[in-house]
């Protein structure tokens, strides 16, 4: 295994104990909240110089112990919640029964291995994303105890699922706040040497492990790619930020009458003609490279109309402060793209970004609409599919939204 060492966490009698300030919000974290922030606890000496990512024993201000955290004292999330019992032993075995239980949803919900394997909190792994490729998986340690424990994780991943190879992605925009680096590595067997086919919705996608966005795949979008395809027979479509064909390719397996896929990224775009080949419908599928804002502007300008539109752009508002600019930008998007819905056509709207929940990302769309003059009919909203749950308690887990309207 090419990682670095990390041995087991201790027993949870030899851990360090951190304190929870009187003021902080107990009551939350009993009822499920993963995180303690830097302001709510008690930092001497000795806890600031703990390793980010060591573990401790939570206490409340009166000493009763609330559960084995994960402290990384150079992070605003200072205190990451991972077992409620104060006694349980973080190990191979911890991770095991963890990965396990996460198998065995997703075994319900699909018939090949190309999911989300674990979803961070919501699967009792802060900060830790698992995708699964067939029989290579992808982990992003985006908290430092991911990090640190990446051995007995990835022992536990082998062993639970039988992937032959385990590789992890380092470039999720966490890592920095988490004081970590931005290395991937093989972590055991070997790195793809191509682009792994994955089968989605009717279509074949080829996904980058190594050098792509994120893990190589947006399994989120899964249910609201089949959405639109419900949508596509004899539909001329419009895939605007289409990373590798995510609903462009899904609409010619159902029948579109042909889609223009546009993004930034000349990797991208290239997968995704290798996907329209491998699906056999790249008869019917073209690309245009360059600034999604300027490509929609340009295709107003020729006169191009199609019967249905998809935009789905990175996280515009990736942070509470980036709010008002990001809700800007998808309103800017909407209203570029909206004149180029034909009359009675659809358009799909996306955003991954947290910090725009649900009313604020669809209030910006319908304003973006009105003012390219198109009345908007609201006929379909989306989430992740399962294999992202949300804990109901953590609002950034329910982070992507989609909302249709027919125009």
């Amino acid at each position: 295994m090419n990682a670095p060492h990390s041995n087991s966490a201790d027993a949870a009698g030899d851990l360090p104990v951190v304190r929870l300030k009187p003021k902080a919000n107990v009551r939350a974290i009993r009822h499920g909240f993963p995180w303690v922030f830097a302001n709510e606890l008690v930092t001497d000496r000795r806890t600031k110089s703990r390793a980010p990512g060591s573990l401790a024993v939570l206490e409340d201000s009166a000493r009763h112990p609330l559960g084995i955290v994960a402290l990384n004292p150079a992070s605003k999330i200072i205190c990451r919640m991972l077992d409620r019992d104060p006694q349980a032993r973080i190990d191979t075995d911890w991770f095991t029964q963890r990965i396990s239980k996460s198998l065995l949803a997703r075994e319900r919900l699909f018939d090949a291995p190309y999911y989300r394997l674990v979803h961070a909190e919501a699967d009792g792994m802060p900060g830790v994303i698992i995708d699964r490729f067939g029989d290579t998986a992808v982990i992003q340690p985006n908290a430092a105890w991911g990090e640190a424990l990446i051995v007995p994780l990835t022992e536990a991943l082998v062993a639970v699922t039988g992937v032959k190879n385990v590789l992890k992605n380092a470039t999720g925009r966490t890592r920095a706040l988490e004081g970590l680096d931005s290395e991937n590595a093989v972590l055991t067997g070997n790195a793809p040497t191509s682009a792994v086919p994955v089968q989605m919705n009717g279509a074949t996608y080829m996904a980058d492990l190594t050098g792509g966005q994120k893990t190589g795949l947006f399994f989120d979008q899964r249910p609201n790619h089949a959405f639109a395809a419900s949508l596509a027979k004899g539909a001329r479509v419009l895939d605007v930020f289409s990373h590798v064909g995510g609903f462009s390719l899904a609409a010619l397996a159902h029948g579109a009458q042909s889609a223009l896929a546009v993004d930034s990224s000349v990797p991208a775009l290239d997968l995704a003609s290798q996907g329209a080949e491998v699906s056999r419908v790249a008869d019917r599928f073209e690309t245009r490279r360059g600034d999604a804002f300027d490509v929609l502007a340009a295709l107003a300008s020729e006169g191009a109309r199609f019967d249905l539109v998809i935009c789905d752009p990175p996280a515009f508002a990736p942070s509470k402060n980036a709010l008002d600019s990001g809700l800007r930008a998808y309103e800017r998007i909407a209203r570029l793209a909206a004149p180029l819905v034909a009359e009675n056509g659809v358009i799909g709207l996306c955003s991954c970004s947290h910090a725009a929940d649900l009313t604020a990302f669809r209030g910006t769309s319908v304003r973006g609409i009105g003012r390219a003059g198109r009345s908007p009919a609201l006929i379909y909203t989306g989430f992740a599919g399962p294999d992202h749950p949300q804990l109901p308690q953590l609002a950034e887990s329910g982070y992507l939204k989609s909302v249709f309207f027919q125009l």
